[in-house]
């Protein structure tokens, strides 16, 4: 993590994007008072300003709600026929989340009369819960943590609702998965992937063995579009936004938002989120997590955290050297070895560093299903294609 061996390779020459446009995204989106972000922005907007650019970054990170939001408060200095756009990317996004709100519900109902307990996770329930309003955070689809023992049944009701899994795996295939994996996806009559249920929080590889069962036990009552549901408590939501984030090598500034938001509740349980973070050893994510929204957002770290999470010397390299990813247009390779590495360096563990490394090696998925197709009795061999395709990258790269 010194300076001459980053984690995170350098950005190349010519892929940052507008200064401008940046600041004023992120001035959208800070934590500031709102007095204070106003007259920041209206003083960014006296440069000169691609619009075009703005809107795109806006789209790429999934804050143009915030943006917009933002910038209605100062209308009139934003050019007329921009604002209309703003405006008219904002309904569209009412109408995602009201139909992602319809079809939850539609989801929820035939599974609780079944008996089957789920979450929702992320979406148009986080949305309510950390917003308050469902139109604030882009739409996108719908995710539900489930009991893995109920994937099957959870198919089958579902299915009479007209959601169709689109990865069709063999027995040995499945069991394996359900083992190895943690994410199911789904079509719907109203489009692709608009359903995942996630028995897991991350697939097993990534050597964080979330429990499940106290997840559901300390989850909450909230309301969506009116209709109850249960969703994850705001301390273990916050583990798990961070791993999410992190995963995607915070790829994202609205996943940053998200948090940014949870940190800043007076209802967040510190101690149990710091009691749970040094069990699972994700200290060291949650503080490049928690200084990258205090960079780019603006957003204090509460001493509660201060004072429940140890100091992570390594977290500060970490969080400036992803600022410059996340404020490229460069997407980062979660194929490369590079980012192999950096899940690894992401850990404070060697334990749960070494644990990760052989999961990643010795644990097949999909990819070499797909790829060399064995008769059934020689199923566990496929761990020996794991080996070769991991082997075979490492040559190429």
């Amino acid at each position: 993590m010194s300076g001459t061996c980053p984690l995170i390779p350098p950005i190349m020459p010519g892929s940052a994007t507008i200064a401008a446009e940046w600041s004023i995204l992120l001035a959208a989106c800070s934590a500031q008072e709102r007095l204070e972000k106003l007259s920041r922005l209206r003083s960014l907007l006296q440069q000169s300003v691609n619009w075009e650019q703005l809107f795109v970054l806006a789209d790429r990170h999934r804050v143009q709600p915030l943006l917009h939001q933002a910038l209605r408060e100062i209308e009139d200095a934003v050019p007329a026929s921009e604002m209309l756009l703003l405006k008219q990317g904002t309904q569209a996004n009412i109408h995602k989340a009201l139909l992602l709100s319809r079809e939850l519900i539609r989801v929820l109902e035939p599974l609780s009369a079944a008996a089957i307990e789920v979450m929702p996770y992320k979406g148009v329930a986080l949305a309510e819960m950390l917003y308050g309003d469902i139109a604030l955070r882009h739409a996108g689809d719908i995710d539900l943590l489930i009991h893995a023992k109920d994937l099957g049944r959870i198919r089958q009701e579902v299915a009479d609702l007209g959601y169709r899994s689109h990865t069709l795996l063999s027995e040995e295939e499945e069991l394996a998965y359900m083992k190895s994996g943690y994410e199911c996806a789904f079509d719907g009559p109203a489009g692709r992937n608009l359903l995942e249920v996630q028995w897991a929080i991350q697939p097993r590889f990534y050597a964080v063995d979330f429990d499940m069962d106290g997840l559901f036990a300390r989850g909450v009552k909230i309301c969506v579009a009116g209709y109850a549901v249960k969703t994850p408590a705001l301390a273990d939501l916050f583990l798990l936004l961070s791993l999410h984030a992190a995963k995607h090598v915070w790829g994202r500034l609205a996943w940053l938002c998200d948090i940014a938001r949870l940190i800043q509740s007076p209802y967040l349980d510190w101690s149990l989120a710091g009691t749970q973070a040094k069990q699972l050893g994700i200290v060291r994510i949650l503080w490049v997590t928690m200084l990258a929204a205090n960079q780019l957002l603006d957003v204090p770290i509460p001493n509660a955290a201060r004072n429940t999470l140890p100091e992570d010397p390594a977290s500060a390299n970490i969080a400036t050297e992803i600022q410059a990813l996340i404020t490229s247009d460069t997407a980062y390779d979660v194929e490369s070895l590079s980012y192999f590495r950096l899940m690894m360096g992401l850990r404070e563990r060697a334990s749960d560093r070494l644990r990760f490394f052989g999961r990643l090696a010795f644990t097949p998925g999909p990819s070499e299903w797909r790829a060399l197709r064995l008769p059934r009795p020689l199923f566990p061999l496929y761990r020996l294609v794991r080996i070769s395709r991991l082997a075979a990258r490492v040559v190429r790269a």
